[in-house]
């Protein structure tokens, strides 16, 4: 080997040992850089007995580097490759793109709820993004409430702290929270700043009028005002002497644009419905939300806005202020509409306040519900709904969000805190039966977790015990109780027969959950299906209300309330139970 090609094998050698040490965050190894290396550089190949001998020293010299000097060297010697890492570095830790011209510790995002009513599951969406990118850029985020129609998506007074409750329970907690029903004469002065500039003017046409003169392009005939009278006009709004409908303000945009819908938009209306908070009651002029968000997003800085790919129109409208006032428009990113599988229930929050108002539902928690609330009283971690969130990106086409996803990011999330207990469920198809266990010991020592021998046993007393009617085997034939052995089913009983796992694993013998008749707990187990009552065994008595426990061969739960008092409807239909708890998942 010549001196020429020693120096490309020592060179070649390098970088990708240096490659090799970087992707997978350890020592360089001759072994695993020889394959690419001869793969890549084929002259390399009739001196393949040579180069193990080459490279070494060098593997050596990079094994004695931290990270930051061998990124450093790579950087010299083959910069294309370090990019390649840094991009896969990018790809592996970031699920959602990068945002467009955004700069660390400059990116101010916000959550502009409509507070109508606690969010169902479809509204996580927008804070799980929105505060996955906060922590990505170190940004702020902005929760701010718009609501500033106190007539038609009138705001719920108990809707705030529920959304706010929400979001935390997302794990986020906002920089900021504003209520945009507190800044109506912030909205006053730039209305009148944008009278003052000719960009808007008052219009008491009626709006079938105005719609046809609109679709027409033709100017309404209140376009031409001078700016004093939109002024004493707008005055007289805000003072409240006009009736619904009575007059308007509107941006003056173009009257002959090829969208009709942003020919002279409304920027502020009359409603003589007063606004439930007693601080914003007086008001009788308020502001389009177009208008009320372009200006709020200015004020407060948003650099980046996340909007349904239906309202593309409104950064069009809102542009038209944007160039009266001088305002550079913030970077918009537009995705589709989520879609919710398994419930029943519509994803709107009109219908769910509508079936709890007739009974369907018992409240926002209620298991069938689509909503946050429920989620949470299920035992569903806010973190398995963000991952799985954030993992549908940012499409601009509609996409499914199966609730399969949330439940296994949910499962990895709760199952090494969960202890295992038996459920033995008494369905009208599939009712619990009793039955003598004739032998064996007093009782059954199953583990309370399978993979922590330390947490000890629970003990499940035998005696005479109940199972699922499926589970019972035919006259004559075994089966496993978990935790306790071998039983044959007799006549009209179980008989105790020993307690060799080999009868399992040679699969002659079906393994199943059991409870002590006497001893075990009534359980009321509320699903998203409809509520199920069984029989819990006696250690979950151990547990506490908010623990999450996997009822073994049912699924996850969550304690919700031991002996409820049979006077709260909300702990289930009677209150006859010792336990009620909600079922998460499988």
């Amino acid at each position: 080997m010549d001196d020429e090609l020693r120096e490309r094998v020592e060179a070649a050698g390098e970088a990708a040992a240096l490659y090799n040490a970087l992707k997978h965050d350890s020592d360089p190894d001759v072994g695993a850089i020889m394959g690419p290396l001869m793969g890549e550089n084929p002259d390399f190949r009739p001196h393949g007995d040579e180069i193990p001998g080459i490279v070494a020293p060098v593997v050596n010299r990079i094994a004695d580097m931290d990270d930051g000097e061998r990124r450093e060297r790579l950087a010299e010697l083959a910069p294309d490759l370090l990019a390649e890492l840094e991009a896969e570095d990018e790809t592996d830790d970031h699920v959602l793109p990068a945002l467009p011209n955004a700069e660390d510790g400059a990116v101010v995002m916000r959550a502009a709820p409509n507070p109508n009513g606690p969010w169902h599951v479809g509204h996580a969406r927008m804070p799980a993004v929105i505060g996955t990118y906060k922590e990505r850029y170190d940004g702020e985020f902005i929760c701010r409430f718009d609501d500033t129609d106190p007539e038609t998506k009138r705001p719920d007074l108990d809707a705030y702290d529920a959304i706010l409750e929400d979001i935390e329970y997302l794990g986020f907690e906002p920089d900021r929270v504003i209520r945009a029903s507190d800044r109506l004469e912030t909205y006053y002065d730039h209305a009148r700043e944008l009278i003052d500039a000719g960009g808007a003017y008052t219009c008491s046409c009626s709006g079938d009028d105005f719609s046809a003169l609109k679709n027409d392009g033709e100017a309404c005939p209140h376009r031409e005002k001078d700016a004093e009278t939109v002024r004493d006009e707008f005055s007289a709004m805000v003072d409240g002497e006009y009736d619904a409908g009575g007059m308007v303000l509107r941006v003056r945009t173009d009257i002959e644009h090829k969208n009709p819908a942003l020919r002279d938009w409304v920027a502020f209306r009359m409603i003589d419905t007063p606004h439930p908070r007693e601080e914003a009651a007086d008001y009788r002029c308020w502001p389009m939300l177009d208008f009320q968000s372009g200006v709020d997003d200015h004020l407060t800085g948003v650099t980046h806005i996340i909007r349904g790919i239906d309202l593309q129109d409104s950064a069009k409208r809102q542009r038209f202020v944007y160039d009266y006032f001088g305002w550079e428009y913030p970077e918009v990113l537009h995705w589709g509409h989520v879609q919710v599988d398994e419930y029943d229930v519509k994803l709107s929050t009109s219908t769910i306040k509508e079936l709890i108002e007739t009974g369907e539902l018992t409240g926002w928690d209620d298991p069938r519900a689509p909503t946050i609330r429920s989620m949470r009283r299920r035992g569903i971690q806010g973190q398995a709904l963000v991952d799985s969130m954030t993992a549908l990106g940012m499409s601009t086409s509609d996409v499914d969000l199966a609730m399969s996803s949330v439940y296994a990011n949910n499962r990895d999330l709760v199952d090494d805190d969960a202890n295992r207990y038996f459920l033995v469920r008494d369905r009208e198809d599939d009712p619990a039966v009793a039955l003598d266990v004739v032998g064996g010991p007093d009782a059954g020592h199953p583990p309370l977790h399978p993979d922590h021998e330390e947490r000890g046993d629970r003990t499940v007393p035998a005696g005479r015990v109940l199972i699922e009617e499926s589970d019972l085997p035919a006259h004559g034939d075994r089966v496993w109780l978990k935790g306790f052995g071998c039983v044959r089913h007799t006549r009209d009983a179980f008989e105790y027969v020993g307690d060799d796992i080999e009868v399992v694993r040679e699969g002659d013998v079906d393994v199943v959950h059991w409870v002590p008749a006497a001893e075990s707990l009534e359980t009321l187990v509320r699903t998203i299906e409809g509520d199920v009552r069984g029989f819990s065994e006696p250690a979950i008595a151990d547990a506490a209300v908010d623990d999450v426990v996997q009822f073994e061969r049912v699924g996850f739960v969550r304690l919700d309330d031991f002996d409820p008092d049979p006077t709260d409807e909300a702990d289930g239909p009677t209150g006859e139970e010792d336990l009620v708890v909600y079922y998460a998942h499988p």
